[in-house]
């Protein structure tokens, strides 16, 4: 028996779960091709619609990401801190409520290393 999908009619459809179109003859190849380029043309609307809003907020003054998890008072007393090299790194990371890699960023930001694509 076949499964059927009710359409809120009288009548039911019946679906096949399995048709599948061989891509060897020249129908199977055209479907192919039709649904990849239909594919390809809705991931670059979304990719537009995507850079068309973070333009939109770049102009309202939204910056994006994620913001910093200290402040820069706090920023600059762990990189004295971790410049100071008397407390140990497990234990400013606790102190400050970050991870080692974020300390680590600060440091590099601190000291104007960039890592990365240069900036545009």
């Amino acid at each position: 028996m076949q499964p059927s999908y009710h359409s809120g009619f009288t009548r039911c459809i019946p679906l096949r779960l399995c048709a599948t179109k061989p891509t060897t003859t020249p129908t199977g190849k055209l479907t192919f091709h039709v649904f990849g380029a239909l594919a390809e043309f809705e991931r670059t609307l979304i990719r537009d619609r995507t850079q068309a809003g973070l333009a939109a907020a770049r102009a309202r003054g939204r910056k994006g990401g994620r913001r910093p998890a200290l402040n820069a008072d706090k920023r600059a007393l762990a990189v004295r801190l971790y410049n100071e090299r008397e407390m140990p790194i497990p234990r400013i990371c606790r102190m400050m409520g970050i991870s080692k890699p974020t300390l680590y960023s600060y440091v590099r930001a601190a000291n104007g290393v960039t890592i990365g694509p240069p900036a545009k």
